[in-house]
């Protein structure tokens, strides 16, 4: 075709020059345009009928490829392969025509089978995604390293084309400078490797709760990645952690909080020990009257009478023998207060104790878990169970401790 013009261009009158440099403009124009009509072709038929035969199918997994656009980069590649065989028959007798016009369209079905497999490896996630054991195994870490690992293939493959040498010979050059790439990928390789020991391990997952003050992260893991993990705050911030440090520093998992059922209450009140005294004939009678309180009251009167009984105590003084406490006697109210509450967990640690008496009182800490895990629920319940044990102390004969205030002061100063 390459002769036939150009010897044509000559006995219309041109130059042998002119014709020749007209003939290889046709060619390219050929070129060009063969590969738009292949182009046009598939997009306008080939496409649309290979998606509408994925869509009918039963499997909607599949559907995702079509999403990513995967069959339309795929289809990117025939106009290519056409124009690559077709070099050959377009610019005859024109060998360095033909070799930079290979080499160009080779580099372009690099770039262009790139776009594809980064399209397949995003369908692939999509699908892995929506499976129940991506919730305890993300994969976008490797899906990203794998994206590196293509990608560097490509460059290698594009300089190879580029400079007409052996990719093997490419990456002969590359080996040489692996401390470089050691250095400037740095935080990628470590990235990496941690990914694959978080994930290895299950020490974090999309949704946990974690924290890490270190970097102002508090919240749930909204993403996990070769280099970062994201972390949405309670107050909506975004916390960006880099990947391997969650595997060099510490930093708190609440998962197995939310796995248990159940969410820890550990709070103390403190008591002013200078109300703390034994309990009289009328103390009791008066606590005999609060219905949490009756079984217990009985059942320790019981066991008390018996064992000064049997010791021959004297009880006219009282510290003679064994008698109840107002503190003791709160004490277990509170147990049987939360005992018959319907938001505490009845089937895990369930304490309620004294602490080592300080400088502000006497400590009775809780140490319970509410069955509901939700943070406002949390925080409410806990509230109400506090809210009534400070109204609730008074009626013991108790005080709660707490610094003087100005209030204080002035009632002592007009006393």
């Amino acid at each position: 075709m390459h002769l036939i013009i150009e010897n044509w261009l000559v006995i219309v009158g041109l130059s042998k020059e002119a014709a020749a440099v007209l003939s290889v403009i046709f060619d390219i124009t050929v070129l060009v345009v063969l590969i738009f009509v292949v182009n046009w072709i598939t997009r306008r038929f080939l496409v649309p009928a290979v998606e509408r035969t994925v869509k009918r199918t039963v499997n909607k997994l599949d559907d995702v490829l079509i999403e990513n656009l995967f069959f339309r980069r795929l289809s990117q590649l025939l106009p290519l392969i056409v124009a690559y065989v077709a070099c050959d028959v377009v610019f005859p007798n024109l060998n360095l025509a033909v070799n930079l016009t290979k080499r160009l369209i080779l580099i372009l079905l690099v770039l262009v089978g790139l776009r594809t497999i980064d399209a397949f490896l995003n369908s692939i996630h999509e699908i892995y995604r929506s499976t129940e054991i991506s919730k305890g195994r993300p994969v976008r870490g490797y899906i990203q390293a794998l994206k590196i690992f293509v990608y560097s293939l490509a460059g290698i493959f594009i300089i190879a084309i580029a400079t007409n040498k052996s990719p093997l010979g490419i990456i002969t050059v590359f080996g040489g400078l692996t401390a470089v790439l050691i250095l400037v990928f740095k935080d990628t390789i470590l990235g990496f490797v941690a990914s694959i020991q978080l994930v290895t391990n299950d020490m974090l997952r999309v949704g946990d709760w974690i924290e890490m003050p270190k970097y102002s992260a508090d919240g749930d893991v909204i993403d996990i990645s070769i280099n970062t993990i994201k972390v949405r705050n309670w107050d909506k911030t975004i916390a960006t952690i880099p990947t391997y440090t969650l595997v060099s520093d510490s930093f708190k998992n609440w998962r197995g909080m939310s796995e248990s059922g159940g969410r820890r209450i550990k709070r103390s009140v403190f008591i002013d020990m200078n109300s703390i005294k034994f309990c009289s004939d009328a103390m009791l009678e008066r606590f005999g009257k609060i219905h949490l309180l009756k079984d217990y009251l009985n059942s320790k009167k019981q066991e008390i009478e018996a064992f000064n009984a049997e010791q021959h105590a004297d009880t006219a003084v009282l510290i003679n023998g064994r008698r109840q406490t107002n503190v003791g006697v709160f004490r277990a109210y509170v147990i049987a207060y939360l005992k018959q509450h319907p938001k505490i967990h009845q089937n895990m640690t369930f304490l309620v104790r004294q602490l080592q008496p300080t400088s502000q009182g006497l400590p009775i800490e809780l140490y319970v878990f509410s069955n509901d895990q939700v943070w406002a629920n949390y925080e409410g319940i806990q509230a109400d169970i506090f809210d009534h044990i400070l109204a609730s102390i008074p009626e013991f004969d108790l005080r709660i401790y707490q610094y003087p205030s100005g209030y204080d002061l002035l009632g002592f100063t007009k006393r």
